[in-house]
C-alpha cells in the first residue's frame, strides 16, 4: 500500500561512519533549502543506523525535497527518500493532537522499546529543531544585501560570508554542487565564517548566487553570497 504524502520524510542509506552531530547538521543544511524544518532526527542506535527523519512544516516542502534529493550523493552514498509512515511529535504539536489521550498512549507504546540514550538524543534533536523553527521566522531582508567583501561585477568565483563556526567543505559543497558548473569550495585558513566557491563561468555562479542568497544555513546564520572581487 502506498504511503500518503506527509510533512515527514524517511531517509535511509546514510553513511554510518559520519558522526551523529555532523550528520544532523549536514541534513539540516541540505534539506532546509526546500522549506522550514521542524525536526531532524538521526540516532545512532543499532536499529536506526543509516536512517533519519526530516520533519518539514508543510507537505509541499517535503514533496519538493523528496523529488529533488532522491538519489542525491550524500557522503558518497545515494539518498533513499520516502514519506514517513507515522506522524512526528513536532507535527502532533502543530495540529493539536500531541496531548490527545489516544496519541499519548500510542506514543508510550512506541517508545517502550527505545533505549534511554535514544530518547535523550531525540529530545536534543527536538530542542535544536525548535530553535531552528523560531529562527526561520526572523526577517532576512537585511541579510540579502551583497557582502562588503564581495563585488557586483560578475565572476565565476563566489564569496560567501556569515557562515557558522562549524562550517566545513562538505557542508558547503552539498549546497552548491546542485547547480550546473560547480567546481569546488575553498575555505580560508583561520576563518570559519567565509569561503570561496568556484563555478565554470560567471553565469552559472550567478544562478547559484541568486538561489542561495540569504539562505538560512543555520538557525542563527543567514548566508550572504556575492561575486568575489577580481
Amino acid at each position: 500500500m502506498e504511503v500518503p504524502r506527509c510533512q515527514t520524510l524517511y531517509v535511509n542509506n546514510l553513511n554510518e561512519k559520519v558522526k551523529k552531530e555532523e550528520l544532523r547538521r549536514c541534513l539540516y543544511y541540505l534539506f532546509s533549502q526546500f522549506g522550514a524544518i521542524l525536526d531532524v532526527v538521526a540516532l545512532k542506535t543499532q536499529k536506526m543506523r543509516g536512517q533519519a527523519f526530516i520533519v518539514f512544516r508543510d507537505i509541499s516542502s517535503a514533496t519538493n525535497a523528496l523529488r529533488s534529493l532522491q538519489s542525491f550523493a550524500f557522503f558518497d552514498k545515494p539518498l533513499r527518500l520516502a514519506y514517513a509512515r507515522g506522524k512526528s511529535d513536532a507535527i502532533r504539536r502543530l495540529d493539536g493532537s500531541f496531548g490527545d489521550k489516544k496519541s499519548r498512549e500510542k506514543r508510550k507504546a512506541e517508545d517502550a522499546g527505545k533505549s534511554r540514550p535514544a530518547k535523550k538524543a531525540a529530545r536534543t534533536a527536538e530542542k535544536a529543531a525548535t530553535a531552528a523553527s523560531s529562527a526561520d521566522k526572523d526577517d532576512t531582508t537585511s541579510d540579502s544585501r551583497p557582502s562588503e567583501g564581495g563585488d557586483q561585477t560578475p565572476n565565476k568565483i563566489l564569496f560567501a560570508t556569515n557562515l557558522p563556526e562549524e562550517t566545513n567543505e562538505m557542508m558547503l559543497s552539498m549546497l552548491f554542487q546542485q547547480f550546473p558548473g560547480y567546481k569546488e569550495v575553498r575555505l580560508v585558513p583561520g576563518r570559519s565564517d567565509i569561503a570561496f566557491i568556484e563555478f565554470e563561468n560567471d553565469s552559472q555562479s550567478a544562478t547559484a548566487k541568486n538561489a542561495l542568497q540569504g539562505f538560512k544555513i543555520s538557525p542563527s546564520n543567514s548566508m550572504k553570497v556575492s561575486f568575489a572581487k577580481k
